[in-house]
């Protein structure tokens, strides 16, 4: 099953992964110690689409308050932003999703992100009919795609190493690759998985 683009948010680890039939020479870099970026491998064909690149993950907060943003586009950055203020970080998922609204594009793509700050975790996303936001004490899954409403899945890993592979190990279509991150005892911890790319 194809579901696209998704988010898995649990209290202390979260993963994100781009799976694209249309876009599949993308990779997740490194920028700095606190963002990852999805953009395009050396040999993928140029492209003027604005949702083939950006920050897919981003460390927020500060000293003693510190949490990891994940998404499918340009709101994870004001996600972060406003966690940074102090927003609580359901308030925080809820605005930048609600203010950006779902892509404008020809399949009106919704946009999908959690928020992992080691306590709890929420995950949201907003499609053209609906704003939904769930809290995650347990691992929640949302997708561009079929699985477009936050839902209870298993998923186990204990580092962000493992989160990232074991997302980019679900068994969905099209796995380009994919972003975990850890959260606990003021530190974030991230990893990336390219796959064949990477």
């Amino acid at each position: 099953m194809y579901i696209g683009r998704f988010v898995v948010v649990g209290p202390t680890v979260g993963a994100y992964r781009v799976s694209s039939r249309s876009f599949p020479n993308r990779e997740i870099v490194r920028r700095g110690e606190n963002t990852l970026t999805v953009g395009p491998t050396a040999d993928a064909e140029p492209t003027d689409n604005p949702y083939v690149s950006y920050n897919c993950v981003r460390v927020a907060g500060g000293e003693g308050r510190r949490a990891a943003v994940l998404g499918n586009g340009s709101h994870v950055d004001p996600v972060a932003e406003k966690y940074d203020r102090g927003y609580p970080a359901r308030d925080a998922l809820a605005e930048a999703l609600l203010a950006l609204d779902y892509e404008k594009d020809d399949y009106d793509t919704p946009r999908v992100a959690g928020v992992v700050d080691g306590d709890t975790g929420y995950v949201g996303v907003v499609r053209r009919d609906a704003l939904l936001v769930r809290e995650a004490d347990e691992p929640h899954l949302v997708a561009t795609y079929e699985e477009d409403e936050p839902r209870p899945v298993e998923f186990e890993p204990t580092t962000a190493a493992a989160a990232a592979r074991t997302a980019y190990g679900l068994d969905f279509e099209h796995a380009v690759c994919a972003a975990g991150v850890r959260v606990g005892e003021g530190n974030v911890e991230l990893a990336v998985e390219n796959g064949e790319s990477g």
